[in-house]
């Protein structure tokens, strides 16, 4: 889940909506597992330019820390994710998002074949950013590679040219079909999202409807009177059951909400810088 608007406390986003994160995390209806109880994590902005994280490997719903402090965060621009491991360790440096600098990253997926591309995707990392890698995770990775290939400068690009080296590098090891993405990045103005899988069905993602149009389609519901009319929300699954309040990512498509303006373009990998 990704929130840019007004600044809210962290548990109104959290805990509070109908069918919540943490009850994601244990009654997840559309993500690739019902149960995601491999750990958590949240990045929000503060008072500095680097965003704050708090990270954890106990499951969501049972970490009364994550209550005390979502209680007492009050932020413009939070990640959060809840973890289900794809085979790498339960470890708090394998939980989402991940940071750099004044970036946040999380990603819903895999690269299947991970074990065998590794090595390669890994020297693809530039050097100077190697060290920063703590966990060993296949999206930590990705995040890395985006980073190479100017992702502060270019997010679109880079992202495209990532997504790009890791087909060229899977084809070359016979892995088929190796991207399942929904991903997204913020350096705490903007959030870009992105939605691609190399087999073209690639898990759900949805963005907020405009927070103005919502009041006038259902004037009854108060928590919409909280949000400002920047407001908006990129989500894996909705956080309600709300006639017209999400929209859906479409297929192999990526999205940007800068100061409550959203746009959304194609996505299509560059496979022309891959590494030799």
């Amino acid at each position: 889940m990704a929130y840019s608007g007004e600044p809210l406390r962290a548990e109104d986003l959290l805990f509070r909506p109908q069918h919540s994160l943490i009850d994601q995390s244990l009654h997840s209806k559309m993500g690739a597992t019902t149960t995601n109880g491999d750990g958590f994590g949240i990045g929000w902005y503060g008072e500095g330019p680097v965003p704050a994280v708090f990270k954890s490997v106990d499951p969501a719903w049972n970490d009364r820390n994550l209550r005390e402090v979502a209680a007492q965060i009050r932020t413009p621009l939070m990640f959060a994710h809840i973890r289900a491991s794809t085979g790498t360790p339960v470890q708090r440096s394998n939980c989402h998002p991940f940071r750099h600098d004044n970036w946040l990253w999380m990603h819903n997926g895999s690269v299947a074949g991970f074990h065998d591309l590794k090595r390669d995707l890994m020297l693809a990392v530039d050097p100077s950013l190697y060290p920063d890698i703590e966990g060993s995770t296949d999206s930590e990775t990705l995040f890395f590679l985006a980073l190479t290939f100017g992702l502060t400068d270019d997010p679109v690009g880079a992202v495209q040219r990532a997504v790009g080296l890791v087909e060229d590098v899977a084809e070359r090891h016979g892995v088929e079909h190796p991207v399942q993405m929904s991903a997204a990045t913020t350096d705490g103005t903007s959030i870009w999202a992105f939605r691609y899988s190399s087999i073209g069905q690639t898990r759900t993602l949805f963005y907020s409807t405009a927070v103005e149009h919502l009041r006038a389609l259902h004037p009854e519901l108060e928590v919409l009177r909280e949000l400002s009319d920047d407001a908006r929300l990129v989500v894996s699954e909705p956080l309600r059951d709300l006639p017209g309040a999400w929209q859906e990512v479409p297929e192999s498509s990526w999205g940007v909400v800068r100061g409550g303006h959203d746009d959304l373009q194609p996505f299509t990998p560059e496979r022309s810088h891959a590494a030799v």
